[in-house]
């Protein structure tokens, strides 16, 4: 836990963080799984736990080349000798999606759009 405050420390001194935070184990959450036209609920907790986000850490950056440095410093997160991994994704912005009566209503609610 100290290395993880150190670096989501560092990041908010960068001007970088937007949010961070863990989960709650997979037990107390659920899924909505869509099938045909419907959906049904899956309680928790998953077997396929490889698969399961355990937290995340939000950042805003210029470029991918600093996403990756930010990246190669983020500490182990299950400790430095044990095995994990962590994934790396970009957020949609609106301005990923082709012009529209539907991208007009997220930009008026203020969603995806840069800070």
């Amino acid at each position: 836990m100290a290395a993880m405050a150190d670096y989501h420390e560092q990041l908010v001194k960068a001007g970088v963080l937007l949010d961070a935070t863990g989960l709650q184990p997979s037990a107390k959450g659920w899924r909505i799984r869509y099938s045909g036209g419907k959906r049904s609920v899956v309680d928790g907790p998953f077997s396929e736990t490889k698969e399961l986000i355990a937290g995340y850490t939000l950042i805003q950056v210029r470029s991918r080349e600093e996403a990756l440095e930010w990246t190669r410093r983020f500490p182990a997160p299950m400790g430095e000798f044990e095995d994990a991994e962590i994934e790396v994704r970009q957020l949609f912005e609106m301005d990923d999606f082709a012009p529209g009566e539907s991208v007009e209503r997220f930009r008026e609610l203020g969603v995806g759009e840069k800070r």
